[in-house]
């Protein structure tokens, strides 16, 4: 069913369009079939474009405006804006969900004017990406706001749709502008301008119809409210348990018999995750320290939720990155299948990954047996000789022969894992953790909550560790004079935020100064 109508209107002023997208996506494609889509059906068109400042921090801006030829007076011309104005805008395309809030941000969305056309998948910021706690903004409330704020909204996730295509995402988004209505043009009319193109058109034309489908779907509300009415109520389903492999049965076994219900699907991807880290031996003594925990928590409130938080933060800590762990992930099949799927490698083309590796000399002691770290930190003329070749850092090519070998020596270090001295270093401190969450338990079990939780500031590999490490000996021991406060919970969930918002340390240490809580040296 074609949905596209032809205007008979005169037109009185320029029809304006914004694009959004980053680097890669199509954008300038996008721009260049629009103006050719005007230029070969009667209207006159101009297209500028104004780059962001980075790819991730700015996506370029292409802004058109389009006329008919039809509806300008006689010896007279129209004048083109360079750059969108707030409000005036009548269709806004979104390469992926932040664009279209930074397109309301920035007022091009108006509510009685403006079609906002966006894909509802995420790149994230890399603001979002490196904040020490939850960085990412909530999709939900973007999606809701961007509904709330268009004149008309179309929605979906056009990233995917693009790649089921074997396209870029500006061919989706195309169709999904067709379907609109929002401009005077056939479905006919669109498709010829890629036809135009030359350039991947039978990819291209299969995203346009995908993209086209999609949001005419969206289009349909009554059909689409009808087909929900009919659809039959259905409790909601059990929650099924991650599956696991033959070597894996009898943990996820002793995982249903001897644990809460509540905590078993984090249990049973802790196992998982730890099998794969080291050995079915470390997943084994993971579920160990969890049994006490799980037999302390049954006469509390907060039982179900204390052991859930456990099980996935005592996961997270005992899979800490090392060296080992940084080689392992960098030399997987399933990486390497992935780098080739973004960049969208072809079988004539060549692939080179190039690694920037720069281990610090700690982490390199770490990576040592126990006695050989101790006595490489400690010695002097060992230190400044190792320094020399490891304060510039590498570059490691994994694509080739040298380069994987290299990565999967240390990789294989793992077997050494469990005599290295970071691993005895944070197997005392995850033993420490672990008795203060059981301790707290018999008398403030909302504030050993809070001690679980606070293992998030454990996180990272290098610096980010050690501010991470840093923060959280910092809340321990600030923890025996916070804990006689009546609020000592609510007080120990602000700090942690605090510490996860600033990387600094700053704040935190002015916060637990002006509480009386810093230790004094």
């Amino acid at each position: 069913m074609d949905m596209t109508t032809t205007s008979t209107t005169t037109q009185t002023r320029a029809i304006t369009i914004a694009i959004l997208a980053m680097g890669g996506e199509g954008g300038g494609v996008l721009a260049d079939w629009l103006v050719d889509l005007a230029e070969h059906n009667g209207f006159l068109a101009q297209a500028t474009s104004v780059p962001g400042v980075a790819q991730r921090t700015g996506a370029t801006i292409y802004y058109l405006e389009m006329f008919a030829k039809a509806s300008i007076p006689d010896a007279r011309q129209p004048v083109f804006a360079l750059s969108p104005f707030p409000g005036h805008v009548d269709i806004v395309l979104a390469s992926e969900l932040m664009e279209a809030g930074r397109a309301l941000q920035r007022g091009l969305v108006n509510p009685q004017r403006t079609t906002l056309i966006t894909s509802s998948h995420r790149v994230y910021a890399m603001t979002e990406r490196i904040a020490m706690g939850d960085g990412r903004m909530d999709s939900d409330k973007l999606m809701a706001g961007a509904q709330a704020a268009a004149h008309q909204f179309i929605a979906a996730d056009f990233s995917a749709i693009a790649n089921q295509s074997g396209s870029l995402i500006g061919p989706a988004l195309y169709g999904a502008l067709a379907a609109s209505c929002q401009l005077p043009f056939t479905r006919q009319q669109f498709e010829d301008t890629i036809r135009r193109g030359g350039i991947g058109v039978a990819s291209s034309l299969q995203a346009f119809g995908a993209g086209y489908q999609a949001a005419q779907q969206q289009l349909l509300p009554h059909n689409a409210a009808s087909a929900a009415a009919a659809k039959p109520v259905h409790e909601p389903a059990v929650p099924q348990l991650p599956a696991v492999g033959p070597r894996l049965h009898a943990m996820a076994q002793r995982i249903q018999r001897d644990f809460r219900p509540a905590a078993q699907a984090n249990l049973m991807a802790g196992i998982t995750r730890l099998t794969d880290y080291q050995s079915e031996k470390y997943a084994t003594l993971y579920l160990d320290r969890l049994t006490q925990l799980n037999q302390k928590a049954a006469a509390s409130a907060l039982g179900d939720e204390i052991v859930t938080e456990a099980a996935r933060h005592l996961a997270l800590w005992m899979s800490y990155e090392d060296t080992v762990r940084v080689a392992d992930l960098k030399i997987r099949r399933s990486r390497f299948d992935r780098v080739r799927g973004e960049v969208k490698k072809s079988s004539e083309q060549l692939l080179d990954i190039n690694e920037f590796l720069h281990p610090r000399l700690e982490e390199i002691a770490d990576t040592l047996p126990a006695p050989m770290g101790r006595w490489l930190l400690k010695t002097n003329w060992a230190r400044k000789l190792l320094g020399r070749f490891t304060q510039q850092g590498r570059i490691v090519k994994t694509t080739s022969l040298r380069g994987y070998l290299l990565l999967y020596g240390i990789a294989e270090l793992r077997a050494t894992r469990p005599y290295s001295l970071r691993y005895a270093h944070e197997q005392e401190r995850i033993s420490d953790w672990l008795k203060t969450v059981e301790r707290l338990l018999q008398t403030h079990d909302n504030l050993a909550l809070q001690v679980v939780k606070a293992q998030q500031l454990v996180k990272g590999y290098g610096d980010t560790h050690s501010r991470g490490w840093r923060n959280f000996q910092r809340l321990m021991t600030a923890l025996p004079k916070l804990q006689n406060e009546a609020d000592a919970a609510a007080q120990l969930q602000k700090l942690q935020k605090i510490a996860l918002s600033d990387d600094s340390e700053q704040e935190l240490l002015t916060s637990l100064k002006a509480q009386g809580l810093l230790q004094q040296h």
